[in-house]
């Protein structure tokens, strides 16, 4: 992800060690005794990045638990994100005086389901796609971008973003995308310093699908 992200956020990707790393206590009692194999491998990478993260940007590897709903809950000023996918896990933080949001996700490199593609993709942008070039899995990206958008729009607006409620544009030769949030979401919103837009940066290689994007503090 580090490809993707500015200079002010660190990043830290999963090696074979953070799959079975040590959680702290705040972080095990989120977890809870009933998680899955799959989920605590998940959480444990995640949490194990996110400290090292914390590390590489100056500070203490502290606790990230979670909140009720399964976001990360960062220490005070901070900001940051993590993402995990079968065989990935990455998580970027961010100094809250520098950064309002980062978010970012990564996804296998495969085609979505039918049914799944119905529910990301608007008409608009299904139109669009089909004029992109062949070979990478757009609705894919388009998946990926959204699941990144609703990452940097929660923490600073606190409301729900669905898939249409974010119309994505493409940029396949420079690797970025922009996300204009409908209306009905920024008239509901409440706060009113609510992003318009989002833009970011999107990649696609053999294996993953990734997208990240930040919103500047001030």
């Amino acid at each position: 992800m580090r490809d993707l992200l500015p200079p002010a956020v660190a990043v830290a990707v999963a090696g074979p060690d953070d799959w079975s790393a040590e959680l702290l206590p705040a972080e095990l009692a989120c977890l809870g005794e009933r998680a899955v194999a799959g989920r605590r491998r998940d959480f444990t990478a995640g949490r194990s990045c996110a400290r090292r993260a914390l590390t590489e940007l100056g500070l203490p590897a502290v606790a990230v638990p979670s909140a009720p709903d399964r976001s990360p809950v960062w220490p005070a000023g901070v900001v940051g994100t993590i993402t995990h996918t079968r065989g990935y896990c990455a998580a970027a933080v961010a100094r809250a005086a520098e950064l309002r949001s980062v978010g970012m996700d990564a996804e296998r490199h495969r085609e979505l389901t039918p049914g799944v593609r119905r529910k990301v993709c608007l008409p608009e942008e299904e139109a669009e796609l089909a004029r992109l070039p062949a070979g990478i899995p757009w609705p894919t990206v388009l998946f990926s971008v959204k699941e990144t958008v609703y990452k940097v729009w929660w923490p600073v607006v606190g409301t729900w973003l669905d898939f249409p409620d974010a119309r994505v544009t493409l940029d396949p030769d420079a690797g970025t995308f922009t996300a204009r949030i409908a209306r009905a979401r920024l008239d509901a919103a409440p706060v009113t310093d609510r992003p318009a837009s989002i833009t970011g940066r999107f990649a696609v290689d053999a294996d993953l699908v990734r997208s990240a994007a930040v919103l500047v503090a001030g």
